[in-house]
């Protein structure tokens, strides 16, 4: 499973369907609805497009628009189911279009309807019943504003692991839906490319290379260690020269000791940047070994180990000189949506965990042959 602390964390269902995440598929209930002006093929085409992009589906998964129908929820929407069939089990996902089709709503945990409108109350109480938290829990509610659009409200919701994540409420407060507003006119692999940096970050291969992949990775994320071997010993052997890996750090803050790991690997980049891949490789693969009390003690051991010098790092982690390049990452990843560990994005194209060796092949050769 890809490290998410919460079970429902990702931002629509769609994208748990297609990587093969923690929770059975659902089909979002329908509503009841009339017939309003049907999307052509072209539109419909479109959101499938923009879909695979936004939320990582692999083209090994089969995408298509049902009908459209005026939206009961929204005037200025349109609605339609898009059927999903990864070759195991079918299912359907509810997408709202706006009627200028310019605006997707994606609905993770289908619509949800409030006994009384605008209750903050119940927003919090129906987040806690989705994520299966205890009453305890907190679910820190950011102030709802008008969106893009004046069919919806929009507001923000932060739970234990840290990552903000958007809320849409019906203008009547009677409907609450966990989604963006995502505009269609923004390409998300063209928007990828704008938004990450490469300059001054921890690399591996040729700046020339035709394939950059860029990781967001949490050193504490037992999925993202996984992928480093995967790179490791089969992306860059097979691909040699071809591809260049950039490193971003995304310790997520539920985890004890991430932080600190990617701290030190900044460190080590900052010192000897030849060195950075040997210690990021050293902790991946200690993992198990690793904890909040050991976790100093490692990084400097590792980073004596790989040529580093020992009281210079030291310095450097104890005073957290390199914390500002980890800030500027998860700054860039809350741009791109990033809200797992590991995301990546090869030439602008996100791919999220490890949905099959063959999906980051694909991709590559994708890249490769629109080079020939």
């Amino acid at each position: 499973m890809k490290e998410r602390k919460n079970k429902l964390g990702l931002p629509t269902a769609l994208l748990i369907l297609a990587v093969g995440g923690g929770i059975p598929w659902a089909v979002t209930r329908a509503q009841p609805a009339s017939q309003g002006a049907a999307l052509s093929e072209a539109t419909g085409e479109k959101i499938i497009h923009y879909i695979r992009l936004q939320f990582a589906v692999p083209d090994t998964i089969k995408l298509s628009m049902g009908p459209s129908q005026t939206s009961p929820l929204a005037p200025g929407f349109n609605q339609a189911f898009v059927n999903v069939d990864n070759g195991n089990k079918p299912g359907s996902q509810l997408v709202l279009i706006s009627k200028d089709n310019r605006y997707l709503i994606v609905p993770s945990g289908g619509v949800i309807d409030l006994q009384t409108a605008n209750s903050i109350a119940e927003v919090e109480e129906h987040l806690r019943q989705l994520y299966k938290m205890p009453a305890t829990s907190k679910v820190a509610l950011g102030r709802f504003k008008p969106s893009n659009y004046p069919d919806f409200q929009e507001g923000t919701y932060t739970l234990a692991d840290g990552v903000e994540h958007m809320l849409l409420l019906t203008r009547d407060g009677k409907h609450l839906i966990i989604s963006d507003l995502f505009n269609l006119s923004v390409d998300p692999q063209e928007q990828a490319l704008h938004e990450i940096s490469l300059r001054d970050e921890a690399t591996q291969g040729p700046a020339t290379a035709p394939v950059t992949i860029v990781e967001y990775a949490d050193l504490e994320c037992p999925t993202c260690a996984r992928m480093n071997e995967f790179l490791e010993t089969q992306v860059v052997p097979r691909y040699g020269d071809k591809v260049r890996i950039v490193f971003k750090e995304y310790p997520l803050p539920f985890h004890e000791w991430s932080r600190t790991a990617a701290i030190g690997c900044q460190c080590a980049y900052e010192l000897n940047p030849s060195t950075f891949v040997a210690l990021r490789t050293a902790i991946f693969r200690n993992q198990q070994q690793i904890n909040i009390t050991n976790v100093r003690d490692t990084v400097l051991n590792f980073g004596e180990q790989v040529g580093l010098d020992r009281v210079k790092l030291a310095g450097c982690l104890d005073a957290q000189s390199s914390y500002p390049r980890i800030q500027r990452d998860m700054a860039e990843a809350k741009r791109l949506d990033v809200n797992q560990t590991p995301t990546l994005f090869i030439n602008g194209r996100r791919l999220v965990g490890l949905p099959s060796e063959d999906a980051y092949f694909d991709a590559i050769n994708d890249v490769l042959r629109a080079r020939n």
